[in-house]
């Protein structure tokens, strides 16, 4: 647990942005992560794709598309995208 803007948030694990969040209609998922002494929001995911990861030709692409065996950053929205994928 951390502190983001005075509230305790869980790090490292992705949720889904509900109606009344930040970034509700913009980004899929938000995830909190710690970033030296500081706690970052990282929002990713279209709103407008579903995850359709259960098609090993879809999941090849989008890793391939991605860079995915190179992302290494948590605090980089892709690195999240990439470990849903």
């Amino acid at each position: 647990m951390a502190k983001f803007k005075g509230k305790s948030v869980r790090l490292n694990k992705p949720s889904r942005i509900r109606q009344g969040q930040a970034g509700y209609g913009r980004k899929k998922f938000q995830v909190y992560v710690s970033s030296g002494n500081r706690t970052k929001r990282v929002v990713f995911g279209d709103l407008n794709m579903r995850i359709k990861k259960s098609s090993p030709a879809r999941r090849k692409s989008f890793r391939a598309r991605h860079r995915c065996a190179t992302a290494k950053d948590r605090t980089t929205a892709r690195y999240w995208s990439c470990k849903m994928w």
